[in-house]
């Protein structure tokens, strides 16, 4: 029994289709690195059903109508739940870890990130589908200061303090990603980080639309209105004129399709 879940039963074969995977299903760290790589490009990152006042539900049942059925999207809790329940399922063994977000901001953030260590062979992996287009497109070795390369992204782990922190190289410059420790996290835990997310009117992800997916040579975000694609030596952008290009946006370039009219509620602090 994963610990996403009490009483469903998780549908691998569907999960398979969702993110066009093929390949072999032994513990490896090659099948670990292909379903990583798999579900990061095929399952969108974005907050929609907040925007739509729809409760974000951790269940496994919920996780997979809604990511797996529905090809829908979602964010750290929902991705790296149903993620980390397909490796459990495979014979991986992880633990569940809690991170707080520095990505952009110098303000000390709660812990309402979540990613994996998984346990391979000896060795251990930061595992993360749920951090959207700034993230990791594969598992990250879990090693201080190793710098690694991921197509057209750097990564690496410091050790910084006590605390660990994820970082991405960017204009030659190390960013810090998130900050965590490697205490086990409970699916409990998680429930409580993301009722604050999804629901308290200062959480970003009430304020502000967001869908993001990313690729080996490119990153796309949608925030609000603006829409940009990086690819890691240029960046472009443009803005969205009215809400009808917004879910011509969304279907093309996010897969995420609404029907005509759909209308995204956004909080008081949203520039949108």
């Amino acid at each position: 029994m994963t610990a996403a879940s009490t009483t469903a039963t998780l549908d691998l074969g569907a999960y398979f289709d969702r993110i066009a995977y093929t390949g072999p299903l032994e513990p490896t760290r090659r099948v670990l690195e292909e379903l990583h790589l798999a579900h990061a490009t095929h399952i969108p990152f974005e907050n929609l059903d907040i925007l739509l006042g729809r409760p974000i539900r951790l269940d496994l049942q919920s996780l997979q109508a809604k990511l797996v059925k529905a090809r829908r999207g979602g964010y750290c809790f929902e991705q790296n739940l149903l993620f980390s329940a397909v490796l459990e399922s495979l014979g991986f063994t992880l633990t569940r870890l809690a991170a707080r977000v520095r990505y952009r901001t110098d303000r000390l953030l709660p812990r309402t990130h979540m990613a994996l260590l998984v346990h391979l062979d000896g060795t251990h992996w930061l595992a993360d589908v749920g951090f959207g287009a700034e993230g990791l497109l594969l598992p990250l070795p879990f090693r201080a200061g190793e710098e690694t390369r991921q197509f057209a992204w750097t990564y690496r782990i410091v050790d910084k303090a006590g605390q660990w922190l994820l970082q991405s190289l960017r204009d030659e410059a190390w960013v810090d990603l998130y900050g965590f420790s490697l205490e086990p996290q409970l699916v409990v835990d998680y429930e409580v980080a993301n009722y604050y997310v999804s629901t308290h009117p200062s959480s970003r992800f009430v304020q502000t639309l967001t869908a993001q997916q990313v690729a080996p040579d490119a990153r796309h975000a949608l925030v609000n209105r603006e829409y940009t694609v990086d690819r890691g030596e240029s960046v472009t952008s443009q803005t969205i004129a009215d809400d009808d290009e917004l879910l011509g946006i969304l279907a093309e370039s996010f897969g995420l399709r609404f029907p005509p009219g759909t209308r995204f509620k956004l909080g008081a602090a949203a520039s949108y």
